[in-house]
This record gives structure tokens, C-alpha cells and sequence, in this order.
């Protein structure tokens, strides 16, 4: 099964540090935590709401905490039988939120709702099975779509279409 901790590294290099890029939709981000899903994971945890200070300061252990709960464990990734697919699935929730998981759903066969529950998990693992290079060549190509996609409706985007191949390719 796979390991979250194997995907960390992968992230953290992606994501460097503290940014605020005009560019970027989502603001001021730190490690590629934006202040919005900061906030949330405070809510969540039933601290304060953060500041952008803070999210400046964040620790490892902190980003740790909410990599693992709010993106790793939303895929229910520790059930999925293979590491690559697991870090193809996640990466993408990380990067684009609830279509990192519908879009998924829907290349896959099942319902596309937006929660990992068994029916996904059971689907997943049979095409892992049956043939995981093909279903990761499927992920990946799906997801070069969606970033075309997004930069269409959005062309401020495209200045981060390099990039976001680069991660994607790096999968």
C-alpha cells in the first residue's frame, strides 16, 4: 500500500516556499498551502484563524499535518495498492482541490462525487491490477487536459503551464 511520506519530498521540491504570485488565484501560499486552506485546517483544529504572518512562519510538522489529513487521507491514499498511482492521485487533489478527485472518478468508471469512499477505492485498485501503467498514462494525460482546460477559461494562467507539465511529467 502506499506511504504518504513517500510523496512529501515530490511536494515540498514543487512548492518551495512562501509566495504571493498576482498570477495565482490562490494568493499567499506557503509551501503550496494557501492562507484559505490555512484557515480552514485552523478552523478544522479549532485554532485561531491564522494570519499571513503565520502562514509565512509555518512549520514543517504543521504542513505535514495538513498535507496528510486534508489531501492524502481525502483520497484515502493509504488503500490504494500502488505508490505511483497513490502521488499521481493526490498530487492532483493538492493542486486543483475537488476536481483532483471527480475527474478521477469519472476516467475510472465510478460516480463522480467528489468523495473516495470503497466503490472508488475497489475500482481503482481492480485497474491497478489489471494494468497500473496504463491507468497512470490515462491519470496523467487527463490531467494535462484539465491544466489546458483551466488556462483556456483563464489565460493569466498560462505563465504556470511550464511548470505544471514539469510536475506532472515529474509523476
Amino acid at each position: 500500500m502506499a506511504d504518504y511520506k513517500e510523496l512529501k519530498p515530490f511536494i515540498l521540491k514543487w512548492e518551495g516556499g512562501y509566495v504571493n504570485h498576482p498570477n495565482d488565484p490562490g494568493g499567499h501560499t506557503n509551501m503550496g498551502v494557501t492562507l484559505a486552506t490555512y484557515e480552514y485546517y485552523c478552523r478544522l483544529k479549532k485554532y485561531p484563524k491564522p494570519t499571513v504572518e503565520q502562514l509565512k512562519k509555518m512549520d514543517e510538522s504543521t504542513w505535514d499535518d495538513i498535507f496528510k489529513t486534508l489531501y492524502w487521507d481525502r483520497w484515502r491514499a493509504d488503500q490504494i495498492k500502488d505508490q505511483r498511482i497513490a502521488n499521481i492521485l493526490v498530487d492532483w487533489v493538492w493542486a486543483s482541490g475537488l476536481y483532483g478527485i471527480k475527474i478521477p472518478q469519472r476516467l475510472i468508471g465510478v460516480t463522480p462525487d467528489g468523495k473516495v469512499g470503497p466503490v472508488t477505492i475497489a475500482r481503482l485498485n481492480k485497474l491497478i491490477d489489471e494494468d497500473k501503467r496504463e491507468l497512470a498514462n490515462q491519470l496523467l494525460l487527463e490531467r494535462v487536459r484539465f491544466v489546458d482546460r483551466i488556462i483556456a477559461r483563464n489565460p493569466r494562467l498560462m505563465v504556470f503551464r511550464k511548470g505544471w507539465l514539469n510536475r506532472i511529467n515529474g509523476l
